[in-house]
């Protein structure tokens, strides 16, 4: 109940700040430049989608530092889209597609350390967000560290049983813990998912 009172009340500060920032400006000079960068945005022409919003930008609108986080990210300007997102998760600290936007750019500058804790905040917002809870799974399977992969895998496994990518990922990862009898079930169900799965397959070809 504590985390929920606080969301609605950064909700409810964050809408009343962005009200009182848009009273300065038009709101079809602000929707018009929207749609300009959608526009932009379908021909491939990322930072002319992202300078019809700088030029209506204001610090206050979670929008817009969102959506030019995501613009400059295509663009392959990651630094850049870092600071984006991370002004509209200042504004929204409890909305999941900010961080789930600043991933993006964290991961194309390989910056794991901050990679990780963005998916540990989503966790704490939605412990059972699965995709979250896999991506961590992935980075500590690559650290080798397979006792703490197996905890998030295994949480991926239990919300989605049948899902390939969590099957082999659990899979690999007791096969790392030279867990075999379990990895050769994990291997067959994926296959069951998708029975020309290459992952699932060189798995069982190694512990046959």
């Amino acid at each position: 109940m504590e985390i929920l009172r606080k969301i609605f009340s950064i909700l409810v500060i964050s809408l009343m700040f962005y009200n009182i920032s848009l009273q300065s400006q038009d709101f079809k000079k602000v929707i018009d430049a929207f749609s300009k960068s959608y526009l932009n945005e379908a021909s491939g022409d990322y930072d002319k989608a992202a300078g019809s919003l700088k030029a209506i930008y204001d610090e206050k609108s979670y929008e817009i530092n969102l959506r030019l986080g995501w613009l400059l990210y295509n663009a392959g300007q990651y630094t850049e889209a870092v600071e984006y997102y991370s002004k509209a998760v200042a504004l929204m600290p409890y909305a999941i597609e900010a961080r789930m936007g600043l991933a993006y750019p964290l991961s194309a500058m390989e910056n794991w350390t901050d990679l990780e804790k963005q998916y540990i905040k989503i966790l704490e917002i939605c412990p059972n967000f699965s995709v979250a809870l896999y991506r961590v799974g992935l980075i500590y399977y690559d650290r080798e560290d397979y006792d703490k992969a197996a905890r998030y895998f295994e949480k991926v496994v239990n919300l989605y049983p049948f899902d390939y990518d969590a099957l082999v990922m659990m899979a690999w990862t007791t096969y790392k813990q030279n867990n075999l009898r379990e990895a050769k079930i994990l291997f067959n169900k994926a296959l069951m998912n998708n029975p020309e799965g290459s992952s699932a397959l060189e798995g069982l070809d190694l512990i046959n």
